[in-house]
């Protein structure tokens, strides 16, 4: 028995899920969100928990029992406190300026790089704009935007310039020697 997937999801009063079928919908003060679970797992809502049980011990079905029952709380958490990612844009004259549904990136290229912003995402720029702080409901959808943004300039080794996750540590090398 998988030790994650027999725990059982418990429910915050705030929150409303559906579960039809194989079809679950967690709605609450952040969002809405949506899974359709895999043939062969079953999730049962009790009382203020939900319960993801497989159907037999087929090697794909205990894979995805923890993995259908992690997705589930995350759901939850998403829509009860939602999920949070901060990047640091580091390098002279790099920066994000937010343009309506846009941020436009400047980061040391010959063009600028516009990023369209994700439905049910909200990306805030501070002032300077080096800073960026993405937030959703959807942990898939804040990592998938954070990622994006930061593969465009990833911290590079030698000077640090780029995109990076806040507090991530950049493994720096040294220049070239002069002989």
């Amino acid at each position: 028995m998988s030790r994650i997937g027999k725990n059982p999801v418990t429910l915050p009063a705030a929150v409303q899920v559906e579960v039809q079928g194989q079809a679950i919908k967690v709605k609450g003060p952040k969002g809405e969100l949506s899974y359709t679970a895999p043939i062969g797992i079953s999730v049962k809502k009790e009382e203020n928990t939900l319960v993801v049980e497989r159907m037999n011990n087929s090697k794909k079905l205990r894979a995805m029992h923890g993995t259908v029952r992690a997705l589930a709380a995350n759901m939850v958490a998403g829509v009860t406190d939602g999920y949070v990612k901060e990047l640091e844009i580091q390098g002279v004259g790099f920066k994000a300026v937010l343009k309506g549904k846009v941020i436009t990136l400047s980061l040391g290229y010959s063009h600028d790089i516009d990023f369209e912003i994700p439905e049910g995402l909200t990306i805030e720029v501070d002032s300077s704009g080096t800073n960026l702080k993405i937030s959703g409901c959807s942990k898939q959808q804040v990592g998938q935007a954070a990622a994006q943004i930061r593969s465009y300039y990833k911290a590079e080794p030698y000077k640090g310039k780029g995109v990076r996750y806040k507090g991530e540590a950049v493994r720096r090398k040294a220049g070239k020697a002069v002989a």
